[in-house]
């Protein structure tokens, strides 16, 4: 079984503690996705799996055999890198064949695996072609089929869709997600990319500041964050905070207008009478004319898409963003009623941020 588990690993770049006491055990086959803000140590992380880092101390272990003192090619794992690192002077057939006649390959088993890659990869009119005459996509393709053709035990992704355009991305997301199906290996892939998260992961692990902040499936993440970060981390646009109180069955907005608020009919049973923030997505919001269940909201600016439409405002002081009808785009400088799907909603303590009653 190609199980990784990863026990109190510490990494120190002198004083600097860029990965803190993380455990993580990753089962074989999972697609998991280490993601967060730039600095967090996700990279670092990423790197001392695949042995580029020395890790300061910890474990880890890799088909029941500690991997933790190992060389990089001591250890099977296959890695695709941000900047591609292809060979310049080599054509597309012996980038990817690059690592299998380093381990003196026999010439056939070389063209078979070679040719299975391409053809897996949409690349097999290109194999004679030099990284120079490729496009980006191309280029990103040439660097998987080369971590691909070997029998890794494990193959690591570090951000290997940021240096493409927004619709080379989005096909690239398909193509990696379909390969991983298609492989049936372990994949480990690092993106600052929440869209990327999302899309690709069976699981995510969110980290902060070095350690792992939260982890669990895509939805699970993001209909049950365990604090303000989390929520604001996952969503595009980000999740709405406002400043709240609750009491005498009415919810208290920062400007001092009031909706009905039912605790227990509108899924927030546990929820008691306090002061929190509250959490709203942009498309949890509907418009409504009723006075007893909407709030007056005086748009400022609107953003379609052309599938939405997005609308800006000040709530008592906190901006909020708001999804629209998809063609409403000429209610900017007007004022709507909106309501809120109560039940989607999620309140956070005011002082720790971590979530009361999650979504």
């Amino acid at each position: 079984m190609s199980d990784l588990t990863i026990s109190q690993i510490n990494k120190f770049y002198g004083t600097v503690h860029a990965v803190r006491d993380i455990t993580l055990h990753v089962p074989e086959g999972e697609f998991v996705v280490l993601v967060g803000p730039s600095g967090c140590g996700k990279s670092t992380l990423l790197r001392s799996i695949a042995g580029l880092e020395e890790i300061s101390s910890g474990e880890m272990v890799l088909r029941n055999r500690s991997i933790a003192g190992l060389a990089p090619r001591e250890r099977n794992i296959a890695m695709v890198f941000q900047s591609y690192a292809l060979y310049p002077y080599l054509n597309v057939f012996e980038n990817i064949a690059f690592g299998l006649r380093a381990r003196k390959a026999a010439q056939s088993e070389i063209d078979r695996q070679v040719n299975w890659a391409a053809e897996l990869l949409d690349i097999g009119d290109y194999l004679s072609r030099f990284p120079r005459e490729l496009s980006g996509g191309q280029r990103q393709r040439v660097a998987i089929g080369r971590a691909i053709v070997r029998d890794a035990d494990l193959y690591l992704f570090d951000e290997p869709l940021s240096n493409l355009d927004a619709k080379l991305r989005d096909g690239m997301r398909e193509e990696i997600k379909r390969l991983h199906t298609q492989l049936g290996k372990t994949f480990i892939y690092v993106t600052h990319d929440q869209i990327e998260a999302m899309t690709l992961a069976d699981r995510i692990v969110l980290l902060r500041g070095g350690t792992i902040e939260q982890q669990g499936s895509p939805l699970e993440l993001f209909e049950k964050p365990a604090n303000t970060f989390v929520a604001g981390f996952l969503g595009s646009p980000t999740m709405n905070f406002l400043p709240v109180s609750v009491a005498g069955g009415r919810l208290h907005l920062p400007d001092g207008q009031t909706m009905n608020f039912d605790l227990a009919q509108q899924g927030h049973p546990a929820l008691k009478e306090g002061k929190y923030l509250w959490g709203v997505r942009p498309e949890h919001f509907s418009r409504s004319n009723d006075p007893a269940q909407s709030f007056q909201a005086a748009i400022e600016v609107v953003q379609p898409t052309g599938s939405r439409t997005y609308g800006s405002f000040s709530q008592g002081g906190s901006h909020v963003v708001a999804e629209l009808d998809a063609h409403a785009v000429d209610l900017a400088n007007k004022t709507v009623g909106l309501s809120v799907a109560m039940e989607r909603t999620a309140f956070f303590d005011t002082g720790s941020s971590r979530t009361i009653s999650p979504v």
